[in-house]
């Protein structure tokens, strides 16, 4: 249990001082928000962590990216993560014709290409480079994309997408690409589960060493595609389908996106890992109590945090006005946020909460974090528990096939 109280950022450095320990955390105070308590700085800073799965919108029509992108490197040391799953999907606007998907992602690239240029953060490419940006306490991404849609039936375009530094792949989103890999868990079952292109994508992956998500994936599929991949995969974002919250409407539309215990049970046993979204928790207790679930279920080696939320503010592209009033991924219209700057930008008017990662919970004061991490410990993980869950079985699949 975490009972110390927390120290300002000066007894802090002064009770340090002496123990060897600040040349280790100075990088880390230089941006420590007062508030946190610093005894969870130095957890925090003991291991990598990371959220497999966070979006940061970008144009695809090869437009320049918002300007508010520029502080992702900021606001993800205000979150307390080493790194993140950089994601993107290319069938948010219904795909119309032959090659669009792809330009899509050539463009969604682009602008994440000038994203980290202008945060001066770089995509890692190997375990090696995780490694070797946490030791210089260097925020760092893994470039994801959601959906295999822009391959378009071209095997060969993972060539192209490795080489521009793709390194973990939801093989489905919400949409049937327009050959398509597998069935999708929210919508009727088409394909038998996974089809003869997506064996062939698994198994590209598998030797290029591009990491599988299995999110959107039905059983069907995900059951098929274990058998398959020669590599450790992961569910990145999704929960217990008992762990259901307070939100009637909300866990009715979310129920089809969950994962059941018999289904969780064979993705651990085949060495994957499963990771737990911010959605269907009203707070941080809450949400523990959903890893807990979890846990319970597959043990703590097979559990990480996967959040589906977006560290920078949401974009539209203006020329779309349809697109800003669409409905959230849960399904909610967004709703003002009155969150305060606390953990960095705060969200726009307009943005919910739960929407930013740093804005998970109402009242959140602390970054993404260290607020989990606090009430990890008050819920009784340990601190090596902390750390598998926080980074440490995620990086174990990522060392394994990249």
């Amino acid at each position: 249990m975490n009972n110390l109280k927390p120290l300002s950022r000066r007894k802090f450095i002064y009770n340090v001082a002496g123990t060897g320990a600040l040349a280790a955390l100075s990088p880390l105070l230089a941006w420590l928000p007062e508030e946190v308590d610093p005894h969870l700085v130095q957890l925090v800073a003991k291991f990598l962590s990371i959220d497999t799965h966070n979006h940061v919108d970008v144009p695809l029509d090869g437009s320049a990216a918002p300007e508010t992108n520029e502080k992702l490197s900021e606001l993800m040391k205000k979150s307390g993560l080493s790194a993140i799953c950089m994601t993107f999907a290319v069938d948010y606007q219904k795909l119309t014709q032959e090659g669009q998907a792809y330009d899509r992602f050539i463009n969604g690239l682009n602008a994440m290409d000038k994203v980290l240029e202008s945060n001066r953060m770089k995509r890692a490419l190997s375990f090696a480079g995780l490694k070797a940006a946490k030791k210089s306490n260097q925020p760092i991404v893994i470039q994801s994309v959601e959906g295999g849609h822009f391959l378009e039936g071209k095997i060969e375009r993972l060539q192209i997408a490795y080489s521009r530094g793709l390194r973990h792949l939801g093989l489905l989103h919400d949409n049937d690409a327009s050959v398509p890999l597998g069935d999708i868990y929210t919508n009727p079952p088409k394909w038998g589960g996974l089809t003869q292109f997506g064996t062939e994508v698994i198994k590209e992956c598998n030797r290029l060493g591009i990491v599988i998500d299995l999110t959107h994936c039905s059983n069907a599929t995900i059951d098929a595609a274990l058998k398959t991949s020669t590599k450790p995969v992961v569910i990145s974002h999704t929960g217990l389908d008992t762990q259901l919250g307070s939100d009637e409407r909300m866990a009715n539309m979310m129920k089809p996106r969950l994962i059941s215990k018999e289904q969780a049970k064979i993705v651990a046993h085949a060495g994957g890992v499963i990771g737990v979204w911010t959605h269907l928790a009203e707070s941080p207790t809450e949400y523990v109590k959903n890893i807990r679930a979890l846990v319970n279920v597959v043990g703590v080696d097979h559990v990480c945090i996967g959040t589906d939320t977006k560290l920078t503010p949401s974009y539209r592209p203006p020329q779309n006005p349809k697109e800003q009033s669409k409905p959230n991924a849960d399904g909610k219209q967004d709703q003002k946020n009155v969150a305060n700057d606390k953990q960095g930008t705060p969200p726009k008017a307009g943005e919910r909460v739960g929407e930013r990662t740093n804005f998970a919970w109402k009242d959140q004061t602390e970054g993404f974090l260290f607020t989990v991490a606090d009430a990890m410990l008050k819920n009784g993980f340990t601190e090596d528990e902390i750390m598998k869950i926080g980074g440490n079985n995620y990086n174990r699949v990522f060392e394994e096939t990249a």
